[in-house]
């Protein structure tokens, strides 16, 4: 069982992690989803949402974009981050348990340096 939250506007996922509208949480076992809920955005807080998604018991989250420090505290507790996705929610998870989706590792620069970006 595995279970994968995807930073959403509704049904797409959204570029800005920390302000999205809500979690598509789905839950897939052996690469089929068999269930999802959406659970609104708590609240934007430093450090505050990685470990909210951790206590619901998240392995996967997917975003268009994120923070470093959100990103580190994800590694921190073993939780895979895929970000620089775009679309529709769902149809990214199920790329994603296909081994379709891959992480293009845009991290959001806006409050630091523009010169982080470069790989």
């Amino acid at each position: 069982m595995i279970k994968i939250a995807v930073a959403s506007e509704k049904e797409m996922v959204t570029e800005h992690f920390g302000h999205c509208e809500n979690f598509n949480i789905y839950e897939a076992d052996k690469n089929e989803i068999i269930n999802s809920e959406s659970i609104p955005n708590p609240g934007h807080r430093p450090g505050f949402l990685p470990n909210f998604l951790n206590d619901l018991g998240v392995n996967v989250i997917i975003s268009g974009g994120m923070g470093g420090g959100a990103i580190d505290i994800f590694n921190e507790k073993g939780i895979e981050v895929i970000v620089g996705v775009s679309g529709n929610a769902r149809k990214t998870v199920e790329a994603y348990l296909k081994g379709q989706l891959k992480s293009t590792g845009s991290v959001c620069h806006q409050h630091m340096h523009h010169d982080q970006c470069e790989e």
